[in-house]
């Protein structure tokens, strides 16, 4: 792509968003180290490219499944930072009430029907949702973000079969940090992956660039125009997590170096080099990154100062049917 026909104003956008994902979860971390999330959050720090160049090309009742490093998906969908901020704080006013905290984020309003802790687990719920829409005719389609870990776990080949099968309007995105949890991929995954795992059971499927936002952009978009038509496709985001598995975690496991050196393919900085190629002026760019800055510092000070909701909200959206000794059969 020549400067000539680089879409300024897009890119200019997704860069806005990469930079307050990133702002958002800077802010998390501080929480997290001022005692203020009581769980484990899971930064996607190093993979903004992966979550904008997807979640910016879906509609609004399009339907999004993330994973328990969902932030920045969560983000793009249209979710508000404040509430998921006060998600995370476990206060009023945060998406799920406060109960489901930093790996259970859903917001309904915007088609996010949830992070999920349990890896893999979200790839049913996607199937299931996809069938649902192909049963009701409607125009729209599932986004379901999983991790490199999650193709080896059953759902993976549970639910690529079933949406296959039944050539639901799916779109698996394999979101691939090298890492599951604190292991390599390459030494818990046999044979060459999940392009040709997914292929395998008859979907078309690509490796691309997860740092690369253009290039998740462009196949997002020709992958979402080929689900609409012909069913369930996959695409494998090659990207790299910069921190640990969780904030807390040092990542000691990984070799020296090796985190350094990936952060010269940060993705931020790949987007602001293209944009200030294509002559957009770097006050511009200092502008964007100063006001998410300002907007994610301003939005962790009204989370923190929030109250905690009434002990008796703990027993709300509960079901309750009695004892299951009695009740349940």
């Amino acid at each position: 792509m020549t400067a000539s026909n680089f879409d300024r104003t897009r890119y200019s956008r997704f860069y806005s968003q990469m930079l307050r994902i990133r702002a958002f979860e800077q802010a998390a971390i501080k929480a997290k180290e001022e005692g203020l999330v009581l769980g484990a959050i899971h930064p996607s720090i190093g993979q903004e490219a992966a979550a904008v160049g997807v979640c910016e090309n879906l509609k609004p009742d399009d339907i999004l499944l993330s994973t328990h490093r969902g932030h920045g998906h969560t983000l793009s969908k249209g979710a508000s930072p404040e509430a998921m901020m006060r998600e995370l704080l476990g206060k009023v006013g945060g998406n799920c009430g406060g109960k489901g905290g930093s790996m259970h984020i859903a917001d309904f309003s915007v088609g996010m029907l949830g992070a999920n802790g349990v890896v893999g687990a979200n790839i049913n719920i996607a199937v299931g949702a996809a069938h649902a829409i192909k049963l009701k005719g409607e125009d729209k389609l599932v986004v379901c973000i999983f991790g490199d870990g999650a193709i080896n776990r059953g759902p993976f080949l549970e639910g690529l079969n079933w949406a296959k099968i039944f050539n639901l309007p799916v779109l698996f995105v394999c979101e691939d940090n090298a890492y599951s949890a604190t292991t390599h991929t390459r030494d818990t995954t046999a044979g060459e992956g999940p392009v040709a795992r997914a292929k395998a059971l008859g979907l078309e499927a690509q490796s691309i660039d997860g740092n690369d936002v253009v290039a998740v952009d462009i196949a997002t978009q020709d992958y979402i125009r080929r689900v609409k038509m012909h069913g369930p496709h996959l695409l494998h985001l090659k990207t790299y997590r910069l921190g640990g598995h969780t904030s807390t975690d040092a990542a000691g496991y990984r070799p020296t170096g090796e985190a350094d050196e990936k952060w010269n393919h940060d993705p931020l900085v790949r987007c602001r080099t293209l944009l200030t190629e294509a002559g957009v002026a770097v006050a511009e760019l200092d502008n964007l990154e100063a006001d998410a800055s300002r907007e994610m510092a301003a939005i962790y000070a009204t989370a923190r100062d929030a109250p905690f909701p009434p002990a008796i909200e703990a027993y709300a959206d509960v079901q309750d049917i009695g004892d299951p000794r009695t009740e349940a059969f």
